[in-house]
Formats: C-alpha cells, sequence, structure tokens
C-alpha cells in the first residue's frame, strides 16, 4: 500500500486501492493534527497577506471527491483564517442552458481568480470527465459533433485540461488539486450518521446515494482521470479522506508548503514612494 498522497508524473498509472484511505501518516493523534493546523492558520494568513500585496499570482485550489468525503468541511477549515476579501469559493452544481452552450470549461473560466486572490473550486471542470464519463447520456445536452464518445474523446478532454492549465500556470495561477480519498465503508458510515442525525438530516440526498451504487465506475473514473491530469503544473494530491483531520491537515499542509515555495516579498517602495509617505506624514503631524 503506498502512503504517499501525491502523485508526481503525467502519465502514472493510479490505482487507488494502493493508496491507504485511512492513514494518518506523521500525525500521533486528532489533538496533534489539530495543533499543527493552528499554526498554519496563522502561516496562512501571512502568506495570504503577501500574495495579496505581490500581486504576481493567483491560487486556485480545486476539490474533487465522492459525496460524504468532506470537501465542504475541509475547505471551512483550513481557509478559516484566511481574508475573505482576497478568498473566493464556487460550488458548481448542474450546468445551465447557456453554460451548455459553450464549451465545457467555459463557465469555469469565468470565475478564475484574478492575481492576488485565492479561488476555490468546489467540484470543478473534472466533472466533465467523472460524473460524465459514468454517465455518458449527460453528454447529450451538450450537443457535441461526432458520435458516441470513445477512449480518444477523453483522452481529448484530458487534454484540453491539461491545455487549460499550462495556460493557466504560464500566466501566474498555481493550480492545486486535491482528491479526498475517502472509502466506501467510511462513506457508509457518514450516510448514516446524516440520516440519523436530525441536525444533519438536510445534508442527506438521494441522489448521494444512487450515486454510490456507480463506485466501481467512478474509482475506475478518477484513476484515468488522475493519472492522465497530474502534472508539474497543477498536480494531483490523492488525499486519506477516513480521518477529516487528517485531510485537513494534510491539505493545509500542502497550500502552505507550495505558497511559501513562490518566495512572496512585500513590494519595495521606490525613492519617490518614500518621499510621498514621508510627505504625508508631515502633513499629518501637522495638523
Amino acid at each position: 500500500m503506498k502512503h504517499h498522497y501525491f502523485i508526481p508524473q503525467l502519465g502514472e498509472k493510479v490505482r487507488l486501492k494502493d493508496y491507504e484511505t485511512a492513514f494518518t501518516g506523521s500525525f500521533k493523534s486528532e489533538e496533534d493534527a489539530q495543533e499543527r493546523m493552528r499554526a498554519d492558520f496563522e502561516t496562512l494568513a501571512i502568506l495570504q497577506d503577501k500574495l495579496l500585496a505581490e500581486g504576481r499570482h493567483a491560487l486556485l485550489l480545486i476539490f474533487q471527491a465522492m459525496d460524504g468525503a468532506g470537501k465542504d468541511g475541509t475547505i471551512k477549515h483550513v481557509m478559516s483564517g484566511v481574508n475573505p476579501q482576497g478568498c473566493q469559493v464556487f460550488s458548481f452544481k448542474k450546468p445551465s442552458a447557456e453554460d451548455l452552450d459553450h464549451n465545457f470549461l467555459w463557465r469555469y473560466m469565468r470565475c478564475l481568480p484574478e492575481r492576488g486572490r485565492i479561488g476555490i473550486f468546489n467540484r470543478s471542470y473534472y466533472e466533465d470527465v467523472l460524473v460524465v464519463k459514468v454517465h455518458p447520456e449527460l453528454l447529450a445536452a451538450q450537443r457535441l459533433p461526432g458520435g458516441a464518445p470513445g477512449k480518444k474523446f477523453w483522452r481529448r478532454r484530458y487534454q484540453d485540461i491539461n491545455a487549460f492549465e499550462r495556460h493557466l500556470a504560464r500566466n501566474g495561477t498555481v493550480i492545486l488539486k486535491f482528491f479526498l480519498n475517502v472509502s466506501k465503508d467510511e462513506q457508509k458510515r457518514r450516510f448514516l450518521e446524516r440520516l440519523d442525525r436530525p441536525e444533519k438530516n438536510w445534508k442527506f440526498s438521494s441522489a448521494d446515494l444512487a450515486e454510490r451504487a456507480h463506485w466501481g465506475r467512478y474509482m475506475r473514473a478518477y484513476s484515468d482521470c488522475l493519472s492522465a491530469t497530474s502534472t508539474k503544473w497543477a498536480p494531483w494530491y490523492v488525499i486519506p479522506a477516513d480521518h477529516k483531520w487528517v485531510a485537513r491537515a494534510v491539505v493545509a499542509d500542502v497550500i502552505i508548503t507550495t505558497i511559501r515555495s513562490l518566495d512572496l516579498k512585500y513590494p519595495e517602495l521606490t525613492d519617490e514612494q518614500r518621499e510621498r509617505l514621508a510627505e504625508a506624514k508631515r502633513q499629518l503631524l501637522a495638523e
């Protein structure tokens, strides 16, 4: 069984059964993970401030998972310390008629983060090589030319995604993609919890149960997707998600490590700008 959570190379054949969903890594306990996250919150807030001040990069975080894997909770906890003015979250649902009149990437392009900001996609354009691959009948609504989709069709979609992400990376967008890898047994436990606890009833959907019946097909679709689209410029991280506290701590660590690698700096002022500040200070003190 693989203990790491990073898929390093494009084209590496991914078998999700080789990745432990209950792996806890170096964390000794839930309390240990939470303690590290508290320190990470402070660090992430500082790094976000530098990201905004420098204004050269944007950060795009993509979360994909089976239902019940903890995407919402991970986003909530990991990003709880950031300035909301510099962060935006988009949860993509069923495409509208207008969306379907455009290419499959169009509605996501409109939501990309500006330089200096953090953008979060709670589900993303990857749905078009996951849900749509499991349910190819959905392609009829896209009114695409050609016949029934085969291997060549999906290979071209992966190529389109890789090219799109490479374009973003070349223009300053740092892309991190997280697959929260939850086991089928843990999903069942969480679904039952939603049914048993009145305050969580609203989170359960019969559609989630219907999709669970396609678990094997989803695992194959995810394996193909991760194999074809984990690149140096937009890597996938397979996150063990049976323990929510592990998933949250690992995601936070990956984000912080990545932003640190950018070596962000606050803008340096020119002599003329410093003189303007000095003059402004003199005027204020003279009032």
